[in-house]
């Protein structure tokens, strides 16, 4: 069976992902694996959400802190997780958009 898989791009966006709180952090590690278990097309919102072009977010709401993950997909079933954030403001900030998109451009299909 060819499952889905989430990665990080680099250890950057890792160190990234490591600084959310810990309830922020289960909850997308959750979605990840729902992710693998359904796959991608069967996952949707609340979790996911697209943002813009090629770049979507998972969403990870768990107390008050509303953490984001944005990913693009690549052949071979894969997600690339790009920028992970907290939200502080109702929209995503463009600056982080930016930065999710200059990354993409590193990642060749």
């Amino acid at each position: 069976m060819n499952t889905w898989t989430v990665e990080f791009l680099d250890e950057t966006v890792e160190a990234e992902f490591d600084q959310f709180p810990t309830p922020v952090k289960a909850k997308v590690i959750h979605i990840s694996k729902l992710i693998g278990e359904l796959g991608l097309p069967n996952v949707g919102m609340p979790y996911l959400k697209h943002v813009q072009g090629k770049i979507w977010e998972i969403r990870a709401v768990k107390n008050n802190w509303q953490g984001r993950c944005l990913y693009v997909t690549a052949v071979g079933k894969k997600i690339f997780i790009l920028r992970c954030v907290i939200k502080k403001s109702q929209k995503l900030p463009q600056k982080e958009l930016n930065l999710a998109q200059q990354r993409a451009e590193r990642i060749h299909e």
